[in-house]
């Protein structure tokens, strides 16, 4: 069964929408989309506007992305109806956290339900579309995972994306102790 992917083109519309309609320019986005993301590893104006042209995306910057726009993953995914509903919302996280893809439960739930289907990881990796079952068994490991691919997988399991996210602890910005004279 082919789904839609998560539309990329049609996130940057929404970002772009949005940015026109607060007269913003790409970077003053980056500057605020950036206030959700980790320190020292913020998204550039390029990485944000860029999405226009893009089959592939870091999945976290996307997360990030989605709650600048208060919208949930499911609602840029084009035949599922109803993308905005109240159960698909990402959850809100505290200012110290970041929200992130939490692969690692991914990949649990992933294999619940192949071993409940009774499929190899190259029955699952068929199903899905996109991936080689390797890739799929090292999600396991936790780490990154890219987008539109990430919404394939969560599709595939049923059940809302905001189910396979975490909030992990921000790193802070390094502050000196030292006091001037």
């Amino acid at each position: 069964m082919t789904q839609a992917d998560f539309d990329l083109r049609a996130l940057w519309e929404a970002l772009d929408q949005q940015r026109r309609a607060r007269s913003m320019t790409w970077a003053a986005v980056a500057r605020e989309v950036n206030r959700f993301v980790t320190v020292g590893h913020p998204m550039s104006a390029s990485t944000i506007s860029g999405l226009k042209e893009k089959p592939w995306a870091e999945g976290d910057g996307i997360l990030q992305m989605l709650l600048w726009l208060g919208r949930t993953p499911e609602s840029f995914v084009p035949d599922l109806a109803g993308g905005d509903a109240e159960r698909f919302r990402l959850p809100e996280v505290a200012e110290d956290r970041i929200l992130r893809w939490d692969t690692a439960a991914l990949h649990g739930a992933m294999n619940a339900e192949r071993n409940a289907r009774g499929l190899t990881w190259q029955g699952v990796a068929q199903e899905i579309g996109g991936y080689t079952p390797g890739m799929l068994t090292r999600l396991a490991k936790g780490g990154r995972i890219g987008c539109p691919g990430v919404m394939r997988i969560v599709r595939w399991h049923g059940e809302p994306a905001a189910r396979f996210t975490r909030a992990a602890r921000r790193r802070l910005p390094f502050q000196s102790t030292d006091v001037g004279a």
